[in-house]
């Protein structure tokens, strides 16, 4: 009688005995294939790779900084184009001279907006501590005066997040109710003086006029800056290669070295052409740069980003959510103080329009434009340097055509404020169909 051969998964569970008896030794097993992530492929095939993989983001909303990079050169070319003379060292510096303020404001901003809300009032903090620092400096040192008047601001966010935090009014609310309540401390601080002149040796007045004149000075810095940026590329890639993660092969770190520093030489050959560095560069790249370790590199960084990313899930993880919150408003306070310091500097002193105007647009729209988030979650600190030059950019190029009316630069940067917006919105949704949201 015939048996009904075995199946093939019942031979593999039961070995045939040998002429001892004995269960036959099993099988090998095969050599596991270890998964190999796509992104570790798209570097093998080189440029195809790369277009691949550059159209796979874009199709998925992961678009970064490109659209205000492509801007700042369309603004470029187009003003150059139409004056003649844009692309000059000339241009360079003032767009320096007046992107510094409004930049370390919107760099406070950012943070605001990684959770999602806003701060209305960064303006008539700036303001208000302008004016406190101009009317405590007839009095006292002017070391003293400066950090009185950047706690000042420290302590109106501070108030901005503890009322939002603790009591649960809309960030929305307690900012536009300190935005105008500000502005009138502001005017009662400054009593019957509508100006007040920066004191002569104030560092308050170096802040935007002084410029480190020797050559070695802007190239040095442009070589720093440049084996930093090298350095940060290398060390990531040598972390992510000893954990088996796609990372940045050296070829292409040195291309992209490469292109930052043709950009940074020119910038401080630009420099050089004019007055030399200005300090006010020094020190906003120095707060970007501080201020970026903080959001990347620590535990508080990762904090703001999962509060902005969902407040309950936050909680639930551990997340001290009402400190974090307070704590973003009074990093927006501290630099919107400093802020006004620079702001102050620019104009030649405190006076009771110090803030006002256009500044409040000026920095929420450079850190949206620049790439930050208005839904929370997503942004980086240098997108309040990409944003403010976009916007200065713009006014610049519009004062040498001498369209240099409000109205006309309201309309202006109104638009580009809307389709930053737009290119923010689209590109979320399509990330979320993507499921990368």
């Amino acid at each position: 009688m015939s048996e009904t051969p075995p199946t093939a998964t019942e031979a593999a569970a039961v070995p045939e005995p040998r002429g001892g008896g004995a269960p036959a030794p099993e099988a090998p097993a095969a050599a596991a294939v270890p998964a190999v992530d796509p992104r570790l492929l798209v570097r093998e095939q080189g440029f195809k790779g790369y277009a691949e993989e550059f159209k796979r983001k874009i199709r998925s909303g992961e678009i970064g900084s490109l659209p205000v990079v492509v801007g700042l050169i369309v603004i470029g070319v187009v003003f150059q184009a139409l004056t003649g003379n844009f692309i000059t060292s000339y241009n360079l510096d003032q767009i320096t001279l007046y992107a510094v303020g409004p930049g370390i404001m919107a760099v406070g901003i950012v943070f605001v907006l990684l959770l999602g809300e806003i701060d209305l009032a960064v303006g008539s903090v700036a303001g208000l501590a302008g004016s406190v620092w101009g009317v405590l400096g007839t009095d006292m040192p002017d070391s003293l005066a400066i950090l009185l008047g950047i706690l000042s601001g420290t302590l109106l966010g501070a108030f901005h997040g503890l009322v939002f935090a603790k009591i649960g009014v809309p960030a929305f609310v307690v900012t536009l109710a300190g935005f105008l309540g500000w502005a009138g401390l502001q005017t009662w601080v400054m009593g019957d003086r509508s100006t007040i002149p920066t004191p002569i040796g104030s560092f308050v007045g170096d802040l935007t006029k002084y410029y480190f004149s020797d050559v070695a000075a802007a190239y040095g810095l442009a070589v720093v800056v440049i084996a930093a940026f090298w350095y940060a590329q290398f060390r990531d890639a040598r972390r992510r290669r000893a954990a088996e993660l796609p990372h940045r092969p050296q070829s292409e770190i040195a291309l992209r070295t490469g292109v930052l520093a043709v950009l940074v030489l020119v910038a401080a050959y630009g420099f050089n052409q004019e007055q030399g560095l200005p300090l006010s560069l020094v020190i906003f790249l120095a707060i970007l740069l501080v201020t970026d370790f903080v959001l990347r590199r620590t535990t508080y960084g990762r904090q703001v980003f999962a509060v902005g990313g969902g407040i309950e899930a936050a909680r639930r993880a551990g997340v001290n959510v009402s400190w974090i919150r307070i704590s973003v408003f009074m990093i927006s306070g501290t630099t919107g103080a400093v802020g006004g310091l620079f702001l102050a500097s620019a104009t030649g002193g405190a006076d009771r329009s110090l803030g006002g105007g256009n500044q409040l647009m000026m920095c929420i729209a450079a850190a949206v434009i620049g790439g930050t988030s208005l839904f929370g979650g997503r942004g980086k600190v240098w997108s309040a340097l990409l944003g403010i030059l976009v916007i200065q950019s713009i006014v610049q190029g519009l004062n040498q055509m001498n369209l240099s009316s409000n109205a006309i630069q309201y309309m202006i940067t109104g638009a580009v404020l809307l389709i930053a917006v737009i290119i923010d919105s689209v590109s979320r949704r399509t990330q979320k169909t993507a499921g990368r949201a």
